[in-house]
């Protein structure tokens, strides 16, 4: 079995696309996923499958809840070893004093180049820093995510991907679930 962690963009936001974590459960239960575990309500979910593909995982899940809820849901299925670089490859995680209330990991759909960082424009959000790693951008908002135009729509339409974000004390959470 093969542990996979699919991130859903956008479900139960501002009363948006909104999804019972017990139904979700079920219904992935109900294609064949087993020991579904949910985090939060904000679409954290982990399933076990012969299934190796993540994107055929994300492309299932993401058929299923259209399906059964109705709902348009971008996914991002990621592994435990994604996790672990978001701790190995922040670069923010170095600085003294760092306050992780203000990172953000937002993990996107293909794997970046370090030039796609000028793409983003970056330099009209300072103080607000960016790193590109692979498939993670690395964000550390100055005064934070809630008062940045600096989000993951941005980052999609800039970049032409799917992306969906995590804040730090939520990357840090899956991969101790992760390691349970």
């Amino acid at each position: 079995m093969i542990t996979h962690l699919v991130l859903l963009r956008g479900i139960n936001v501002s009363g948006h696309n909104m999804m019972k974590m017990d139904a979700l459960k079920t219904m992935l239960e109900s294609i064949g996923f087993q020991n579904v575990r949910t985090y939060l309500q904000s679409g954290n979910v982990f399933v076990d499958t012969e299934e190796e593909s993540a994107s055929k995982v994300g492309f299932m899940i993401k058929q299923e809840i259209f399906k059964v809820f109705g709902h348009e849901v971008p996914t991002i299925v990621i592994t435990k070893e994604d996790l672990e670089l978001c701790f190995k490859n922040n670069p923010f995680l170095k600085e003294k004093d760092i306050d992780t209330k203000k990172l953000y990991v937002a993990f996107v759909s293909v794997i970046l180049k370090s030039e796609n960082i000028n793409d983003l424009k970056i330099s009209q959000f300072k103080p607000d820093e960016v790193s590109i790693d692979e498939n993670r951008i690395f964000v550390k908002y100055a005064v934070g995510a809630g008062k940045t135009r600096f989000d993951q729509k941005y980052i999609e339409k800039k970049l032409n991907v799917v992306s969906t974000m995590r804040n730090w004390n939520t990357i840090t959470n899956l991969l101790t679930m992760y390691n349970e």
